[in-house]
């Protein structure tokens, strides 16, 4: 389902019934879609006539007609009328109109009993390779673990107004509805894209329904800061009382352009990381705590966590891998039906200690950094270091808008740099400009991480949450196979990248 109001009866019905439910990116393609319910072994499948995304309107029942088709578990699929004049093909025994049958039940409902440890949802996280991990999720667990943050590390209260620019697909969607509403306050969903059809639409929606929790990803800044502070400035977002993000690491330069130009220098950046995995945070701030920039301040409140050399002892003041030392509720109970890769995936490395596959670091103030996920780890002659710290550098320079980071294989140094970058609106590439790049690189890093190209692109391929898809960016430079691609939004990026300048 797109992003509207029915979709929060559709989730809370399902919670109240005992139902455990899949939620899916409505931008899923047949495919990408059918190996979630296969896998799951879905009975009823709930969608709308169709959505609407920068004008154009995005036909969802065909998509879900063909899954009906081959998945033999489906029973039903319950359909909403949004878009309202759109012609469907009709299957009388399967498919019902959702105002057929929601709008004749009865006003309330015996809740079901569940156990704690009863499958509340599965939330599908994607892989490079092979099929998606289903992550089983508890009704105790979640609840939880999600209630915790945002009523310590979001102070979320009665009357509050939380807007998080994201969509059901990704665990930020289950998270605020489970959050927002335990707190008593009111959700703010959003359907179409950010920056459409001006780039002040998400500063017009603060100011229009009075936002006062405002959660985006870095990306999303870097791209919203390109059309320049008049956008913001243009708007009363003086409601604000707490800022968020997650999803990947910041820059310095967006993280202020956040701090200043939205926040107006007085809300707290709470910026957080966890994952599908534990549909909760591993590293979080309180709106209470000191702050650096890029900072996520520490340890989730009751979280063990800490950072790792590669012999599994900590480490302070270098780069590390994140690892949690001790439970916590949400932990997913296993992938669905993949036990042994569950395990594989988390529990491998050290015994009894979950390792989440994040860099991260402890400053000598004690404040934590991450430095992006390690499967994206560049070594060149024996030194590592994560793509956001070169991105962060490139960031620096007034031409570049956005940019982004592989390494790739070389005979001598292992791996080398190779640098994609989308540069600021009006600026014309060159040669000089290249080279220039290249050497911003080695001004921060030093020369032995110069990189070996650099390549200007009009856009990158992300997710419907903004966030840069390196893996595939990657796999496309390189020729590999590209994997799941399916949350991505605009795949005609991926073909933009082969043929990058």
């Amino acid at each position: 389902m797109p992003m509207i109001p029915q979709l929060m009866p559709a989730f809370w019905g399902c919670i109240k019934a005992g139902c455990p439910f899949i939620p899916v990116f409505s931008g899923f393609g047949p495919a990408a879609l059918s190996v979630r319910m296969e896998d799951a072994e879905a009975k009823l499948l709930i969608t709308a006539d169709g959505s609407k995304r920068r004008n154009k309107i995005v036909n969802l029942k065909p998509t879900c007609d063909q899954v009906a088709d081959s998945v033999k578990s489906i029973r039903n699929v319950l359909v909403t009328k949004h878009l309202g004049d759109v012609d469907l093909d009709w299957n009388e025994g399967r498919d019902k109109w959702w105002h057929d049958i929601v709008d004749s039940q009865p006003d309330t409902f015996e809740t079901e009993h569940m156990d704690a440890e009863d499958t509340v949802m599965v939330l599908y996280s994607s892989g490079t390779t092979g099929k998606p991990k289903g992550t089983v999720h508890t009704h105790g667990g979640a609840t939880a673990q999600i209630v915790k943050e945002l009523g310590f590390a979001f102070d979320v209260k009665p009357g509050d107004r939380f807007f998080w620019v994201t969509d059901i697909g990704w665990m930020m969607g289950p998270w605020q509805f489970i959050g927002v509403q335990h707190h008593g306050a009111t959700h703010v969903i959003f359907e179409g894209a950010p920056n459409y059809p001006e780039p002040d639409k998400v500063w017009e929606i603060v100011e229009r329904q009075k936002i006062t929790h405002l959660g985006i990803s870095p990306t999303l800044i870097r791209l919203l800061m390109r059309s320049g502070t008049e956008w913001t400035t243009k708007h009363d977002l003086s409601s604000l009382r707490i800022l968020g993000s997650t999803g990947e690491t910041w820059d310095p330069e967006s993280y202020a352009w956040f701090f200043e130009n939205v926040g107006s220098k007085r809300c707290p950046i709470i910026n957080i990381s966890g994952g599908t995995e534990m549909v909760g945070c591993l590293l979080s701030p309180l709106p209470i705590t000191s702050l650096k920039s890029c900072t996520l301040r520490g340890p989730g409140l009751g979280m063990d966590i800490d950072v790792f050399d590669d012999d599994g002892k900590p480490v302070r003041g270098k780069v590390g891998h994140l690892v949690c030392k001790k439970p916590c509720p949400s932990f997913t109970r296993g992938f669905l039906k993949d036990p042994e890769r569950y395990m594989e995936t988390y529990f491998s490395r050290w015994p009894d200690v979950w390792y989440h596959g994040d860099f991260a670091s402890v400053d000598e103030d004690g404040f934590w950094f991450l430095h992006g996920r390690s499967d994206d780890t560049i070594k060149v002659a024996g030194k590592r270091t994560g793509p956001a710290e070169l991105e962060s550098a490139l960031m620096e320079h007034p031409a570049v808008s956005e940019a982004a980071v592989i390494g790739v294989p070389h005979e001598i140094k292992g791996q080398t740099p190779v640098c994609f970058v989308v540069l600021q609106p009006g600026t014309k590439e060159s040669e000089e400009l290249r080279e220039e790049l290249k050497q911003q690189v080695v001004k921060f890093h030093g020369k032995t991480l110069l990189p070996q190209d650099l390549k200007f692109v009009d856009a990158f391929p992300k997710t419907r949450s903004a966030k840069i898809v390196r893996k595939t960016i990657k796999a496309k430079y390189l020729g590999a196979d590209l994997g799941d691609t399916s949350s991505i939004e605009n795949p005609e990026a991926i073909e933009a990248i082969g043929k990058a300048r």
